[in-house]
């Protein structure tokens, strides 16, 4: 990790503890120790197992498709892409650093950075579909809920929504109008022009033709391999099932019986894209108001919300950066040989 990236993590870390204290700065202690002594441990395991099922589907996911065009790749190395990424997503703004992180990671492993790439690539628009299509049911489920309770949330949710929603018919249109989307984009960017010098206009334009043609060289290659599509739609659906239904078994750890496993997870999808448009590194600040927003109603409680909030938090977030430090320290299974 470079100097920048130590220093962000120290940060996340500080953000983190500093939220923790606010959540619970006017709860007693002795109600707080209450509430955690009380804790359902067997609930709590299989939020836990949630995460790492959520893990678990991504390393098959990044498994079969660098294994499909580079057979010497491992599942050992498999399992260091997906964490390395929580640990780069997490300490980054925009979680930005996790692609890079990833890519890497593979290049580390032996794969070839052009198969690397197509691998990630996939992965990475199974992925935004699936999203959007996952906050078009919840919206269904529990958007008149989100309006009744919190009209401010509600906002920000369609935003995060339609940067979602761009990105994938931006990609969409490269992969299937790409000549046409190419033109577009090079229209779009010329107001850049007012506020930069020609030489730089020129590099950034230049960078980024090649960036909108090697993605569309990728994604012909995808486009042929509709099966192993398939595989990854369903994985990538059970992956971001397991992650969406954490804040139930944390609620039910806590005594919360009354919580209904379909909203509570419609609502934490709808909390994900809230996240996504926060700069801070893991949408700090973000995640836990809205959750706090969203989850009062099923909580009435104080002490016992400002626990689940921690709780999801530790899980969701913290669990991943941990185990992308520790997968930091692991060598792949080319340098051991």
């Amino acid at each position: 990790m470079s100097k920048k990236n130590k220093l962000s993590l120290l940060l996340v870390i500080a953000i983190g503890l500093l939220i923790s204290w606010y959540a619970v700065r006017d709860i007693e202690f002795s109600v707080l120790i209450h509430d955690i002594t009380k804790i359902n441990p067997w609930w709590l395991l299989v939020a836990g197992g949630c995460i790492i099922s959520y893990l678990f589907f991504e390393t098959v996911i990044t498994y079969l498709l660098v294994h499909n065009s580079n057979p010497r790749f491992t599942f050992h190395d498999a399992i260091r892409v997906p964490l390395v990424e929580q640990l780069f997503n997490g300490i980054t703004p925009f979680s930005s650093g996790g692609q890079p992180a990833q890519l890497l990671v593979l290049m580390q492993s032996g794969v070839d950075a052009g198969k690397a790439t197509s691998a990630l690539l996939m992965k990475f628009v199974v992925y935004q579909v699936m999203i959007v299509l996952n906050f078009v049911i919840s919206l269904i489920i529990g958007f008149e809920f989100l309006i009744d309770k919190v009209h401010a949330l509600a906002w920000f949710v369609l935003f995060g929504f339609l940067i979602h929603l761009v990105v994938i018919v931006g990609l969409l249109m490269i992969m299937y109008w790409h000549k046409f989307t190419k033109k577009v984009i090079n229209i779009m960017i010329k107001p850049l022009k007012w506020f930069v010098s020609d030489e730089k206009y020129h590099t950034w334009s230049v960078i980024l033709n090649e960036k909108i043609d090697s993605f569309y060289a990728e994604s012909v290659k995808i486009g042929h391999q509709w099966k192993l599509l398939v595989k990854v739609f369903i994985l990538t659906f059970f992956q971001l099932l397991f992650y969406y239904m954490i804040p139930y078994f944390v609620m039910r750890s806590l005594g919360c019986n009354t919580a209904n496993i379909i909203m509570v997870t419609s609502l934490n999808i709808l909390i994900f894209l809230v996240i996504s448009m926060f700069p801070i590194p893991g949408g700090a600040g973000g995640a836990e108001y809205s959750f706090e927003m969203l989850f009062k109603s099923y909580m009435h409680s104080s002490s016992k919300l400002a626990v689940a909030m921690i709780l999801w938090r530790i899980l969701t977030y913290y669990v991943g950066i941990v185990l992308g430090l520790l997968a930091l320290l692991e060598k792949p299974s080319k340098n051991k040989k």
